[in-house]
């Protein structure tokens, strides 16, 4: 294959990739003008239009979708050659963008992220916290890391932890209100629950049983450090992953109640778009893989 004809085609998948020539121009650093001509010379060495241009935004062909997604792999796998010899000279380098959970990266991930920066001091990194599900393929993202069961996709989802959950409370809620001995008490409590379907049934398990218990509560929300910092300001009973908790466990805040039983595990997960990953990426899903102590596999 021509080197020409190898990068018309990987600035072909840039603009597709930013929607648009002036934002794919400034991500590859080249003039608009450059990047349309070039585009335009690749059509017609195919012989089909790829894009229908229009003054606010680009649509592919039918003929440029399937050149997209065969176009895309061959990109990926030059550059995933290209930085694999690159290791061979130095250490993994560049930006990692990563997509992290509010709650769990303040609480848990930070020391490791730490941890990670000093091993590779070569790496950069652009964090964007937020509870949704980013969009990999239009968005730039190197990896996103989220807690639970990953949606149906064509996205790779290697499995980094399962988090054990368990039932706490503070000192000074469970001498308001008591200690619930049984599961089945915990319909009288103030029950804090996660903002989901059938927030009010939670299923607790133990040795020998699952349960399915129907609670209640003035507060129903959708991060788990709220949760948390409410159960240690008194304001009732919450199930929470063991990491987050911990700190408060340690300094006196939560106390863990009904010590038999516990919530659904939780899994974490690391999502990427390609299995063709660079060594920025690779290295920090090992990392976290290793840390959090579950092999990572997709």
């Amino acid at each position: 294959m021509q080197l020409e004809l190898l990068n018309d085609m990987a600035l072909f998948v840039e603009v597709v990739k930013a929607r648009g020539f002036r934002r794919a121009a400034e991500a590859v650093g080249i003039p608009n003008s450059t990047l349309s001509r070039r585009i335009g010379e690749l059509e017609k060495a195919i012989g089909l239009r790829l894009l229908r241009r229009t003054t606010r935004k680009i649509e592919l062909t039918e003929a440029g979708r399937i050149y997209f997604e065969r176009c895309k792999r061959i990109v990926d796998e030059a550059k995933l050659a290209h930085e694999q010899l690159g290791e061979m000279l130095e250490q993994p380098s560049g930006v990692l963008r990563a997509s992290l959970p509010v709650d769990f990266a303040n609480t848990y991930l930070a020391p490791l992220i730490a941890e990670f920066a000093c091993r590779h001091p070569g790496i950069s990194f652009d964090l964007d916290l937020t509870p949704r599900l980013v969009d990999l393929v239009s968005e730039p993202f190197d990896v996103a890391i989220r807690m639970g069961t990953p949606p149906d996709s064509t996205l790779i989802a290697r499995q980094l932890a399962t988090l054990p959950c368990y039932l706490y409370a503070s000192p000074r809620y469970l001498e308001r209100s008591g200690e619930p001995a049984h599961p089945r008490d915990l319909a009288r409590h103030e029950c804090l629950g996660y903002r989901l379907p059938k927030a009010h049934l939670w299923t607790l398990h133990n040795a020998e049983e699952s349960v399915e218990v129907a609670v209640g509560g003035r507060f129903q929300l959708n991060s788990v450090e709220l949760i948390r910092r409410l159960a240690s300001l008194d304001l009732g009973i919450a199930v929470l992953p063991a990491e987050i908790a911990a700190e408060d466990l340690d300094h006196g805040r939560l106390r863990r109640i009904l010590p038999g039983w516990q919530g659904p595990l939780v899994p974490v997960y690391a999502m990427t778009e390609t299995r063709l990953l660079p060594a920025k990426t690779q290295r920090f899903i090992e990392f976290l893989s290793e840390r959090l102590g579950a092999p990572a596999r997709a």
